[in-house]
């Protein structure tokens, strides 16, 4: 948690969040490639990428905190059914109301031909000029889903009526596979995506 900074605003959250779980050894469903069960899967884009991102952006607040307070949240279960995330949102560690926006890191670590994609453009207004400023900067090609629903964690809050952004480099080769390994991703891309989140959550 990094406390806010306005006396008007520091009462409201905005939650960055992340999963950190994967698939384990592939026996318990997600695998795409089932003859591999027993082999681990490391999941270096989903969400080992997302979740350097938030650590990173956790960082970077805490340098330089923002009006509104940040909860930064690793969640697990998401691979087996958004669980920590709706958890999270069914019983918060604060009023449920108090929780403005959430902004999630999914799979950021395949950026190809510089474009990404931001789900949940259209839950709030001026999220989808927010987002296309905040990726145009870093030089990105973005492509907006104006829902906030999707197979990731911030589903769990747009369906408690809470505004979302998501950031995706996209399905790849190795996505739940044993292959999604570290020396498959585009680490400056992930920067690149990780600050465009930045931009947004700051201005959020």
């Amino acid at each position: 948690v990094i406390p806010g900074t306005d006396p008007k605003l520091k009462d409201e959250i905005v939650v960055i969040g992340a999963h950190y779980d994967h698939l384990g050894r592939g026996h318990m469903g997600g695998s795409l490639q089932p003859q591999a069960a027993g082999t681990i899967h490391n999941g270096a884009d989903d969400n080992a990428s997302g979740t350097a991102g938030l650590l990173e952006l956790a960082q970077a607040f805490a340098a330089a905190p923002a009006k509104r307070t940040l909860y930064f949240v690793g969640f697990s279960g998401e691979e087996r059914g958004l669980l920590g995330s709706q958890h999270f949102v069914k019983d918060p560690p604060v009023a449920r109301e108090r929780i403005v926006a959430m902004v999630n890191l999914d799979m950021i670590g395949h950026l190809t031909d510089n474009s990404v994609e931001v789900g949940g453009a259209g839950t709030a207004p001026g999220f989808a000029e927010l987002a296309t400023q905040a990726t145009e900067a870093q030089g990105l090609k973005v492509k907006l889903s104006k829902t906030g629903y999707g197979p990731s964690d911030h589903a769990s809050f747009y369906g408690a009526k809470i505004p979302v952004l998501f950031f995706f480099t996209g399905l790849h080769a190795d996505y739940h596979k044993p292959t999604d390994d570290a020396d498959k991703l585009n680490s400056a891309g992930a920067e690149r995506v990780a600050r465009a989140a930045y931009a947004c959550a700051r201005e959020i």
